[in-house]
């Protein structure tokens, strides 16, 4: 019975020299640290509202946008939640009622306004009209 394994002589890997491959690696490195250093990219990522695919897709299907403008707002509404301590909440901006875990920043579900009206929220303890 034949051994169905391949195997490949080790040779030690070495940088290669004098190739273009090593110029453009110290242009993009100097470009990295002449930009934003990866601590306050992953600051400014992690204070984003994310959105649930579940709230995606009722975003989708009941036709609900938002500009960037809003979701600023949306991001600096949830921020001034957390510091008050709430965890799970309703933010009701644009006619659009957002059930929101400020505790993960995420958007859970989304509703237009006259499936709001018909809605009853629980397990919330906080709530935010815009």
């Amino acid at each position: 019975m034949s051994d169905p394994r391949i195997y490949f002589p080790s040779q030690p890997i070495l940088p290669v020299e004098n190739s273009s491959l090593n110029s453009r690696r110290t242009n993009a490195g100097s470009a990295v640290n002449k930009g934003a250093s990866f601590a306050s990219l992953l600051k400014e990522s992690s204070n984003k509202v994310m959105f649930s695919n579940h709230a995606i897709q009722r975003l989708n299907d009941r036709n609900l946008n938002f500009s960037e403008e809003d979701l600023a707002k949306l991001d600096d509404t949830v921020a001034r939640m957390a510091e008050k301590g709430a965890k799970e909440s309703v933010i009701y901006m644009n006619d659009a009622a957002l059930v929101v875990s400020v505790a993960n920043r995420t958007v859970i579900t989304a509703m237009d306004g006259s499936s709001a009206k018909e809605n009853i929220f629980t397990n919330i303890d906080s709530a935010a009209i815009l």
